[in-house]
Order: C-alpha cells, then sequence, then structure tokens
C-alpha cells in the first residue's frame, strides 16, 4: 500500500459454525483469482485452527505476511491493541487489493468496526468498506422459530441467541448460510426473523458459503453517517424520542462514564437505493413500542416478569432502573426465548458535580429529575400480535408502589447484578433469566 491508499475492509462475524472461514476459503480462492486479499484471522483459543485451515485453502501463508492470526483472545475486546498493531504492519509492510478480517464466533462486530471510523486509528489506513454477517439457517431457525435454546460457549457465557441477534443487527451484507438445511417454509420463517431485527439488509442465501467475491467485497455499503438506526429495535427508539422531543435519538452519554456503551452502537449502511427496499413492519406483521417510567422497578417482581416474558415478544432491549442497584444502569437484552441482564455504566446522577453538570449542558434532550437525576427505565419490543396494554401493564406492576419508595430498598431480595468491571463482566455482573417459561 501506498501512503495515499486505503485499503477497503470487509469484516466477517457470525456464529461459531455459521461457515466464516468456509467463506473465507472460498473468497481466497475464487476472488483470489483476481484480487490479492490480506487476511486477518481471530480465534478465542490459544492454537487459532480458522488461521491453519485458511493457510491449508490458500497460496497465502502466515510467514508470507498475508495471513495475520491473533489468538487466544478476541480482538473485540482484549486483543484490541495487537489488532491495532497488526492492522499497521499490513498497511506499511504488504500489497493488497482487500483486507477480510475474520471475527471470532463470539465477537461482538460493533468495536471491531469502531476501530476503523475513530479518529487516529484505523481510519487513516484504511476504508471500513462492507461488514458482513455469516447465519447458520438452521442453528437460527432452531433459535428463533423453533424457540429451543442453544447451548452457550462457557457456563458464563451470554444466551448465544441474544449474540446471534446483535450480529444480525449489525451487519451491511446477511450471508444466510446452509439453506439446504432447511426447507423453504423454513428458510422464510428465518429471513422473516432476519428483516424484523434488520429492516432492509442485503441477504445473501448460500450453501457451503458459496457467495459471489462482489456481493461482500469493494461493495462500499458501509455507510458512517447512517450508522445509528439499522437494528429495528434502535429505529423505535428513534422514532419514538424524535415523536416525543422532536429531535433524533441519541442512546450515548458519552463513552468514559455514562450508561451507554460502544457495544450497542449499531449501524445502518444502507445507500439510498436500498431505503426503497427496506420492508415496512406491516408485511410482516411487525410491530414495535417503547416502554419508559421514571421509577425503579421491585427487583423480585421484576426477575418473576422475564421469566414469563411474552411469546410475541421477538427482541427487546433497553435499559433499567432497579430498587437497590440505583447507582448503575442495567442493561436488559431478549432474543428469541432467552433474557440477560448485566451493568452498563453509572447514571449521570451519580458522577461528581463537575462532570454530571457538564453532561446535562451537553444533552438538552434529557429527562432530569431534581431528586433521582437521569435514572428511567426505557425498553423497546418488537415482536407480532404483541398485546402492549398487558406488556405495559405487567411492567407496571413491577414498579415500586408509593409507599415502597420510602421504603429501604436494601432490604429488597435482589438478583440483579450491583458491580461494573469493564470490559468482561463476570458473572457477578450478569442475570441470565434463562428461557422463557
Amino acid at each position: 500500500m501506498t501512503d495515499d491508499d486505503q485499503a477497503p475492509v470487509t469484516i466477517l462475524s457470525g456464529g461459531l459454525g455459521a461457515g466464516k472461514t468456509t467463506l473465507l476459503n472460498h473468497l481466497l480462492t475464487v476472488g483470489g483469482e483476481q484480487y490479492d486479499i490480506a487476511v486477518l484471522v481471530n480465534d478465542v483459543g490459544e492454537v487459532n485452527v480458522d488461521a491453519d485451515l485458511i493457510e491449508n485453502g490458500s497460496e497465502l501463508s502466515i510467514e508470507d505476511g498475508g495471513v495475520t492470526e491473533l489468538s487466544n483472545g478476541c480482538i473485540c475486546c482484549g486483543l484490541q491493541n495487537e489488532l491495532d498493531r497488526e492492522l499497521r504492519r499490513l498497511a506499511v509492510d504488504e500489497e493488497f487489493d482487500y483486507l477480510v478480517i475474520e471475527a471470532s464466533g463470539i465477537s461482538d462486530p460493533v468495536p471491531i468496526a469502531q476501530r476503523f471510523v475513530s479518529p487516529a486509528r484505523a481510519s487513516a489506513l484504511y476504508d471500513l468498506d462492507t461488514t458482513v454477517t455469516v447465519v447458520d439457517a438452521h442453528q437460527f431457525h432452531q433459535a428463533f422459530v423453533r424457540e429451543e435454546p442453544l447451548k452457550p460457549t462457557a457456563d458464563d457465557a451470554r444466551p448465544l441467541s441474544d449474540l446471534l441477534a446483535e450480529q444480525v443487527e449489525f451487519c451491511d451484507v446477511l450471508v444466510l448460510n446452509k439453506c439446504d438445511l432447511v426447507s423453504e417454509a423454513e428458510r422464510e420463517a428465518v429471513e422473516r426473523v432476519v428483516r424484523t431485527l434488520h429492516p432492509g439488509v442485503d441477504i445473501v442465501r448460500a450453501t457451503e458459503s458459496a457467495v459471489d467475491p462482489e456481493r461482500v467485497l469493494g461493495t462500499g455499503r458501509f455507510d458512517q453517517d447512517e450508522a445509528s438506526n439499522s437494528a429495528r429495535w434502535k429505529q423505535a427508539l428513534s422514532t419514538d424520542d424524535e415523536r416525543e422531543q422532536g429531535q433524533d435519538y441519541d442512546d450515548g452519554h458519552g463513552e468514559d462514564h455514562d450508561h451507554d456503551h460502544s457495544h450497542d452502537g449499531h449501524h445502518d449502511h444502507g445507500h439510498d437505493e436500498e431505503h426503497d427496499h427496506r420492508h415496512p413492519p406491516e408485511e410482516f406483521g411487525v410491530d414495535s413500542f417503547v416502554y419508559e417510567r421514571h421509577r425503579p422497578f421491585h427487583p423480585e417482581r421484576l426477575s418473576e416478569w422475564l421469566r414469563s416474558f411474552p411469546e410475541s415478544v421477538v427482541r427487546a432491549k433497553g435499559h433499567l432502573w432497579v430498587a437497590g442497584r440505583e447507582r448503575f444502569a442495567l442493561d436488559l437484552s431478549q432474543a428469541g426465548i432467552q433474557t440477560h441482564v448485566e451493568v452498563n455504566g453509572r447514571w449521570a446522577a451519580t458522577l461528581p458535580d463537575f462532570q454530571r453538570e457538564s453532561y446535562r449542558e451537553s444533552r438538552s434532550d434529557l429527562h432530569w429529575d431534581d431528586e433521582w437525576g437521569d435514572r428511567e427505565v426505557k425498553l423497546v419490543f418488537i415482536g407480532a400480535g404483541m398485546d402492549e396494554s398487558a406488556i405495559a401493564n405487567g411492567l407496571d406492576g413491577c414498579l415500586l408502589s408509593e409507599t415502597e419508595m420510602d421504603e429501604a430498598w436494601d432490604a429488597f431480595e435482589n438478583p440483579f447484578p450491583g458491580t461494573m468491571e469493564w470490559p468482561q463482566p463476570p458473572m457477578e455482573q450478569r442475570l441470565v433469566v434463562g428461557e422463557r417459561q
């Protein structure tokens, strides 16, 4: 690469066994006849099996510098410094037309993508061109249509269905792989759920990850200016805030101290022509609504309600204010039949005076209570045939009563997490509610 070049980057994400490495080998075999493709592959184990597979399937090798492996960690969090170092090395030492990054099957693609759009990082050397999520059609049908729980990767892992949903919500191109393992009706059902989670995404059907390289290389689909509303839950929040406040929704208070961290920074990457093909909610019978309250939940009643999540809800996401856990905002994420809650960040009301006032001045749309500050409940629900009133009434019944507001909240039995450690939250920071009863 020359100093003026910015090589296009494609990020491959997807669940374990979805076919990411097979797709990458296919690109090297088919696309390698036309393009010089550099590869950066991440595996969470100490031995990078994926890199070995890619070497065996291509003319590139680690010794030649064309295949870079990052092992024993995840590039979305623990190996970010190593990722930056290898990106700089590739840019200086190697000649290539495209860089393809294969994330591990448990990686969140959002922080990886942010390395290419944040100032003074890889954005000066590379152009983030396309984000791709590979989905195992059979596995996705099992989790979201048949509603059968997926086995976690480890005893302390969050529900895999939640990670699958996030990977679907953040991509420009979705490769629906292993279509030969599902019937046409099952495939159509999977695509309906995908469209529910991410309206307008470009779906490429595939068997054995055989995809035309032009569908995932050099597409120009990533659009940073539209980087906030691709996921339907983000669209619902944006619409709600525009209606209530007359301006766009910004769910971040600043990554250093607030209750929205970068892992939720989902993006929308479609060009204008793609917008014409967005499927309206009514096409699939999909609806959404936002539940917002400025009173905390009773921890025991909320925990019980979460274990009987309405079957009509496909996706729910947002932040919670739970009595006895008033220092930190809690994130709720539900996908399919599985739900989990974890600590996100501190409420602005708990910050030192100068930080709190600076934050308030920067957010003209902020709801602020004289006693409780910015603490609130704000959840978006997406599903088909939802009874909005029943859901809202059920959650209202979980809120503290006037009498309970005056009680000692520490006396409540509280299963919810109440400490924060970033970037790898231990189990005590999470409540894995489990499967819907």
